[in-house]
């Protein structure tokens, strides 16, 4: 599909660069509503945490929240409400250990564990919903993509089309745009949070995880060198970063989807958006407007984000599509 025109266009006054349209609404947008948790027990013993809003529809958005969120984020609560107040059951998934409670394995959650999602989409599916979209930020969108890139022609017919929004396409160039002495405040806050389950997950595997010296990483490079490769099967960084991205998966993607990339995003570099592929693709859309931040996208007078109504906009637009495999 070509690359499409955005209607996101001017964020409100007082955000006045990138990183005021990322961090405000990060601190500051509450959203109301109440969620009903269910614990959805995993194959390999450990466990994801399920919140919901639902009556009983048979459409159903699947939201998977960035690195260190979860399912109280306002961007994953802001979306989930919104899909349930136009008439469609809400699922906002908690990765391994965001829930508020430690997951049982030494393993966590990382950019390309996209078996958790199938795992979640099959639960739907064995409750009868009829109609599924994904919905993801940050790296839940990366999630989202990779799961639908890699599971080309198998993907099932229930799940009818994704949404995705600050995508870091490539892990490599996003992690190392974070090193940037401009950017080093996001990456100290993500390192200071992972810190935390790091030294919990020492406590309760001293033999496998070490948190000794975790005051000396300064990269994401670093971390997922001695963290995230090893506790997940991967060689080194560099491995996890190739084998991880969403990127070479995106062409791969048979269903109608859209990736919202804002071009001040402070997390994405020039890899990370995948303009090329989608110029020739049959089911990719790729909006690229020209502000909102990494998962800012505020709007004036309103406590709804512009990504909500975007990415309900376009499921809707496109429900009817379905692509026939052979």
């Amino acid at each position: 599909m070509p690359l499409i025109p955005s209607t996101y266009k001017t964020p409100p006054y007082y955000l006045f660069n990138s990183h005021a349209e990322t961090i405000v609404p990060s601190i500051f947008r509450t959203i109301e509503g109440k969620y009903e948790r269910e614990r959805l027990e995993l194959t390999d013993g450990d466990f994801v945490d399920l919140d919901w809003m639902r009556k009983g529809n048979k459409k159903l958005v699947i939201i998977s929240h960035g690195l260190e969120g979860s399912s109280s984020r306002h961007y994953v609560k802001g979306m989930a409400k919104y899909f349930y107040d136009h008439g469609w059951d809400a699922l906002a998934w908690n990765c391994r250990g965001c829930s508020g409670a430690i997951n049982r394995l030494p393993r966590f959650y990382h950019h390309g564990a996209t078996e958790d999602i199938a795992a979640i989409v099959d639960h739907a599916i064995h409750m009868k919903y009829e109609h599924i979209s994904l919905v993801g930020f940050s790296m839940g969108g990366s999630m989202s993509l990779k799961y639908l890139g890699e599971r080309k022609g198998k993907v099932p017919a229930q799940v009818k089309s994704a949404a995705t929004f600050s995508v870091p396409c490539n892990l490599k160039s996003s992690a190392t745009e974070l090193d940037k002495p401009s950017k080093r405040f996001y990456l100290n806050r993500f390192l200071k949070k992972l810190e935390k389950k790091i030294r919990a997950k020492a406590i309760l595997f001293p033999e496998q995880i070490s948190s000794t010296g975790f005051e000396k990483i300064k990269t994401f490079w670093e971390f997922d060198n001695r963290y995230t490769a090893p506790l997940h099967g991967f060689i080194n960084a560099d491995d996890f970063y190739a084998r991880a991205s969403s990127g070479p998966y995106i062409e791969s993607i048979e269903i109608p989807t859209l990736i919202v990339n804002a071009l001040n995003d402070p997390f994405l570099p020039d890899a990370c958006y995948p303009v090329e592929i989608a110029k020739n693709h049959s089911h990719v859309y790729l909006e690229t407007p020209t502000c909102g931040g990494h998962v800012g996208f505020s709007l004036h007078g309103t406590t709804e984000s512009w990504m909500e109504r975007r990415a309900y906009e376009f499921v809707e637009s496109v429900k009817e599509q379905r692509v026939l495999y052979e």
